[in-house]
């Protein structure tokens, strides 16, 4: 028995139940790993706002964990589901670790009920409300294949995101979408389809890749995209001045790999498009946390001391000596650092080119943008430091159109 490449990510006793449930209009997976203290929210919630809004469905929730040590999977099973048309199984998926095998168990769960609307939710959300389920589920219906999270958010949440990959997104692939890896989606039967043909699930992209994949392959593949209103998102959010080196490498990875893949589609994209916004949802004010700046440039000073030989072969010569001023400044002045929004563009491009030209140790490679990274984010506190959440929007905006309008930087250099 080949126990190194899974055929499929169910184990049997989750086959058994699937087989005896038979067949389901909707399925909602949920990918756990650790989430004891939220799991018993996020079910309740959502079974919730299936009975609310679609009490005619069938419905099927689906719990894919990663092997959690703590109660995750225990707590899931005793959360009480009382209502006729919904089923609930949780499991442990096969394959290697990571959120992208827990969805393939989901995907091919909905596949052999038959599901016409799948959607994701993730484990450890503390503002789910009834509502998610409609405005994700409902755009399914309607003829939608891909609804991807419109969130409200504090502006220093999602740096990844609001850095490099909302940025991507939108300048590569021609798709303003503000929350590409936000990890609430919808999505068609058709479109799962789709996925679940690709060659993908015992690569990287099944670790924290998956999010950006799913929604990258929805775009390139032509399938019908909208946004859906969730209003706050409250999560277990991550201070950047934290280690999320490996949730960087793995996103950031992905998307330079599916620039490679895809390179005649994005290569002919002059400008983005509108993504439409759906749905309605009570507003809040996102909640603000901190920051740790001092961490953030320290980081960054002893990047610059173990890779500043690295930085100079990858980014050009100017960006470099930006890097090098500013490596100065954050010395004596650290409420200065400001690295602008075009040289953090160009060196994110010419990372992108590094990627492709370097054959092994390609994560390796991207671990050495972590520091310029993390400077890039010091930049922006520094740069909204007394700017409230909405116009921090529009800065995140205009940051997306400079990508767009450098673009052209890329194209020479590709």
């Amino acid at each position: 028995m080949d126990c190194l490449r899974f055929l499929t990510a169910l184990r049997d006793e989750a086959r058994r139940k699937i087989e005896k449930i038979s067949s389901a209009d909707i399925v909602i997976g949920i990918p756990t790993y650790y989430s004891c203290g939220t799991i018993e929210f996020v079910i309740n919630v959502i079974s919730e706002g299936l009975n609310k809004h679609f009490p005619g469905k069938r419905a099927v929730i689906v719990i894919s964990d990663g092997g959690s040590t703590d109660d995750t999977r225990e707590v899931a099973r005793e959360v009480e589901i009382t209502n006729f048309n919904q089923e609930k199984i949780v499991t442990i998926y096969r394959g290697i670790p990571g959120k992208g095998s827990a969805i393939r168990a989901i995907f091919e769960a909905s596949s052999f009920l038959g599901a016409d609307a799948v959607a994701l939710f993730d484990s450890d959300l503390k503002s789910i409300k009834p509502e998610w389920v409609k405005n994700v589920l409902a755009p399914i219906f309607y003829g939608y294949d891909f609804v991807t999270p419109y969130y409200t958010r504090y502006k220093f949440d999602g740096t990844i995101t609001n850095t490099i990959v909302y940025n991507l997104t939108r300048a590569l692939f021609g798709a303003n979408i503000r929350q590409p890896i936000g990890g609430d989606f919808g999505i068609s039967k058709e479109l799962i389809r789709e996925y679940l043909r690709k060659d993908v699930w015992e690569s990287d992209i099944a670790k924290f890749g998956i999010d950006i994949w799913l929604t990258v392959e929805a775009i390139v593949n032509k399938f019908r995209i909208c946004q859906a209103k969730l209003g706050v998102k409250i999560h277990g959010e991550k201070d950047p001045a934290s280690d999320l080196s490996g949730m960087f490498t793995q996103v950031v990875g992905t998307i330079f790999q599916l620039m490679i893949d895809h390179e005649s589609f994005w290569k002919d994209i002059k400008k983005s498009e509108e993504i439409p916004v759906l749905g309605d949802i009570s507003e809040e004010e996102p909640r603000s946390f901190s920051i740790d700046k001092k961490t953030l440039l320290e980081y960054f000073r002893a990047g610059y001391k173990n890779f500043g030989s690295v930085w100079k072969n990858i980014i050009s010569l100017d960006n470099y000596r930006v890097i090098e001023n500013l490596y100065k400044i954050s010395r004596r002045s650290p409420n200065r650092v400001i690295l602008p929004v075009k040289n953090w563009a160009h060196i994110v491009y010419d990372y992108a080119i590094a990627f492709k030209e370097t054959e092994i140790q390609r994560f390796k490679l991207l671990s050495t943008l972590i520091p310029i990274y993390n400077l890039r984010v010091a930049s922006m506190v520094n740069e909204l430091r007394d700017i409230d959440d909405l116009n921090a929007e529009k800065y995140f905006d205009e940051q997306a159109e400079v990508f767009e309008m450098e673009k052209e930087y890329l194209l020479k250099k590709w």
